[in-house]
């Protein structure tokens, strides 16, 4: 059992682990973090999400709490405290402790916070049969290109979702577009193919699992468009899907309430979500 957390230095049973009331994590949100997947002990593209990590910190003018090899050798030793062969690790960096102001503290060191717990992979029934979502305004901030710890609107709309038997929510903008999920990659399928997605700007966080799911797609000669789709494309859709670190790749077949073409998974999802499998090795 996961019980094990990692502080600023310390190792510490996870029910007595704490960081100071001051933290601006806390206090402001003022942080990022990174979700990363475990499978047979091994950390899965963890080079591309310490890249991520290292664009957020960078954009929000946060210092790295240590060089990429600590960082790398730290996340390590609370895996191998915490004994999990299939696990998802929490990484969240803040910009530290101080006094509570909405400026920038001149000497307060990153604070750096580790845990790791059992994942909720999708479940056979999720993979065969798709998953539904729903469609809820997008009231998040401008930068959500950043991983950044401020959630609440994306809890708000996923609780939606749960309220209404939906394993997500698609995010939609003023313009009627679909952004993403409030924690997942959108996907569609167009009637010619197409595995269409929105492209790669502040409005939404590029995804790790995007990005693998993208190459993957583009080795396998399935033509890729980074563009905006609006619901009624989404409804009209041949197919879609969702994907994330803890997701993976899932099949979307109902969009509030109506069928994805028939309702069932379709080819290009299928194909990518076998490549995808085998790309973590569990094909």
């Amino acid at each position: 059992m996961a019980h094990i957390a990692y502080v600023n230095g310390r190792y510490r049973p996870l029910h007595s682990a704490a960081v100071a009331p001051e933290d601006r994590g806390y206090q402001f949100a003022d942080g990022v973090y990174e979700v990363i997947k475990v499978l047979g002990g091994r950390p899965r593209d963890l080079e591309r999400h310490l890249d991520r990590l290292a664009r957020s910190l960078a954009a929000l003018d946060i210092a790295p709490p240590m060089t990429r090899r600590a960082l790398e050798s730290v996340l390590h030793e609370t895996l191998r405290r915490n004994q999990l062969a299939n696990a998802l690790v929490y990484l969240q960096v803040t910009r530290g402790t101080a006094p509570r102001n909405h400026l920038f503290p001149k000497r307060a060191r990153p604070s750096l916070v580790i845990t790791v717990r059992r994942p909720a992979f999708p479940s056979e029934r999720e993979r065969e049969q798709g998953v539904g979502v729903i469609t809820q305004p997008d009231l998040r901030w401008g930068r959500c290109d950043i991983k950044s710890i401020s959630l609440l609107p994306n809890v708000l709309a996923r609780q939606s979702a749960a309220a209404a038997g939906c394993r997500e929510a698609w995010l939609v903008d003023r313009e009627g577009i679909v952004t993403e999920g409030s924690a997942s990659n959108a996907y569609i399928v167009d009637a010619a193919g197409r595995l269409i997605t929105h492209p790669l700007n502040q409005r939404i966080l590029g995804g790790v699992t995007r990005s693998v799911v993208l190459q993957l797609a583009r080795q396998d000669g399935i033509e890729v468009v980074e563009q905006a789709f609006s619901v009624d494309q989404a409804y009209a859709a041949r197919e879609a899907a969702l994907s994330s670190t803890s997701s993976w790749l899932l099949p979307v077949t109902s969009i509030d309430g109506r069928p994805v073409s028939n309702g069932m998974p379709g080819h290009v999802v299928r194909r990518l979500m076998a490549l995808y499998a085998a790309h973590l090795g569990v094909a």
